[in-house]
């Protein structure tokens, strides 16, 4: 009598994407992040995403938000817990995905306000991170994260790229340190080649990160 094969089923791999581009038409960042999820699924399997567009701005931090953040939040009024009630969202959003894709343009030499935005909603003592007696400690470990990022005259990596070391920086303050960047960059200056390199190194890292698992 032959023995049945076990079949392993995975849970689907949760994942979250991140707009920024001020552009929801002919965005080179979201084609290319539209290029990228299409990808991951057909290697990694089914695919639970998440999708936050940043195109119309988040509320920046202010007063009361600062205020409720710092209060234990068991000794939070309803209008603090109303307060963080965006940012608790996003909280949840983050900590529920394994893979980000942060598909983000670079505006004059850094990353769009509202990506910024975004960062100071999510970075939140004690619940991203805590600080030590050794200093500050992510708490967001386990998690590879995907920067796509495109530009018109800003060569990713150069000096004046204050975008992408900043993102790398920020994420390692959160514990996340499996970062890769994919840039579509001086696209100004290179035309679509800018971006048909971007989609074929997309497809590279896809193949390095995704096939193992997709046959395994």
């Amino acid at each position: 009598m032959q023995a049945t094969p076990v079949q392993i089923v995975r849970p689907p791999l949760r994942v979250l994407r991140i707009d920024a581009s001020a552009r929801v038409g002919d965005s080179v960042t979201r084609e290319l992040a539209d290029r990228f999820i299409a990808g991951l699924a057909q290697r990694a399997g089914e695919v639970a995403l998440t999708r936050r567009d940043l195109a119309h701005g988040l509320p920046f931090i202010g007063a009361d938000w600062i205020a409720a953040n710092f209060t234990a939040a068991d000794a939070r009024n309803a209008e603090q817990h109303a307060a963080l009630a965006g940012s608790d969202a996003l909280v949840e959003e983050i900590q529920a995905a394994g893979v980000w894709v942060i598909a983000t343009p670079i505006y004059n030499f850094g990353v769009p306000a509202s990506l910024k935005a975004w960062i100071d909603q999510i970075a939140r003592a004690g619940v991203t991170f805590r600080y030590t007696e050794e200093g500050p400690r992510g708490l967001l470990t386990d998690r590879k994260v995907y920067i796509l990022v495109a530009s018109g005259g800003t060569e990713v990596g150069s000096a004046i790229d204050f975008a992408t070391p900043w993102l790398r920086f920020v994420l390692g303050f959160l514990g996340i340190t499996d970062v890769e960047v994919i840039a579509a960059d001086c696209g100004n200056l290179r035309g679509i080649v800018a971006a048909r390199e971007a989609g074929a190194r997309i497809d590279a890292v896809l193949d390095r990160d995704w096939l193992q698992r997709a046959a395994a």
